[in-house]
């Protein structure tokens, strides 16, 4: 009983973020269409990529895992087309060769995700032990992901691009899915509260950089000093 009602208020809080995400991707087609110069300004490439990766990483270890998760599978694969999306926006900005090697390792992980997902029932043996690896390393490059993102902004004093309500949303959808993953055992449920717990830290941080960047002294120099 547990686990479908906290399976239900998470994928409603997956969706929830999933309209934080479709906020941040619709400011940078807002700025486009503004024919604002570096529509992306401030974006992480860093930051955007290790985000796919935790998405596609619950996508992943959804259908590792028995019984196949299917709150985890669908909104974490939509949610990894959306980032996917912004990362597109990001390259077609910058035409660089990080943000192109990026698009490459997106579509790359799609091609290995879903071969996976295809073939899950004959790998299963070997698969979940796999993800949970999977997981936590891709805690570790999230937490590096955004201290790159937060960086920027404690550098510039400014915050660009970036949409705040992407990072509220995705902080609810992470409570969510801590509170899912206890529900679901600890054994199965670590790996996700180990990366939830990582990525609502962040985003706390993020949150509080908006309002330091409206009421410090020092953003404020760095603003007007800043180069980009």
């Amino acid at each position: 009983m547990w686990y479908d009602l906290f399976g239900t208020i998470n994928t409603i809080f997956i969706f929830v973020s999933l309209y934080g995400v479709f906020l941040q991707l619709n400011k940078v087609w807002l700025r486009k269409r503004n024919r604002e110069t570096k529509v992306t300004q401030m974006l992480s490439q860093n930051q955007f990529t290790m985000s796919f990766l935790a998405y596609f990483s619950f996508f992943i270890y959804g259908y590792s895992i028995d019984p196949f998760n299917h709150y985890m599978v669908w909104p974490r694969l939509f949610a990894s087309v959306l980032v996917t999306l912004i990362l597109f926006e990001m390259w077609q900005d910058r035409k660089s060769k990080p943000s192109l090697f990026c698009i490459l390792f997106v579509g790359l992980s799609f091609v290995v995700g879903v071969v996976g997902l295809v073939f899950n029932d004959t790998l299963s043996g070997q698969s979940q032990d796999f993800q949970t690896i999977l997981i936590v390393t891709v805690s570790a490059l999230l937490a590096q992901g955004y201290a790159h993102q937060i960086k920027l902004i404690i550098e510039s004093g400014k915050t660009g691009a970036i949409d705040i309500r992407m990072s509220q949303f995705i902080l609810m959808m992470d409570i969510s899915t801590i509170a899912f993953a206890i529900s679901m055992g600890v054994r199965d449920g670590w790996p996700l509260i180990v990366l939830a717990f990582v990525s609502g830290m962040t985003k706390l941080v993020i949150m509080y950089l908006f309002r330091w960047v409206r009421i410090s002294p020092k953003a404020e120099y760095r603003r007007l000093n800043s180069k980009s």
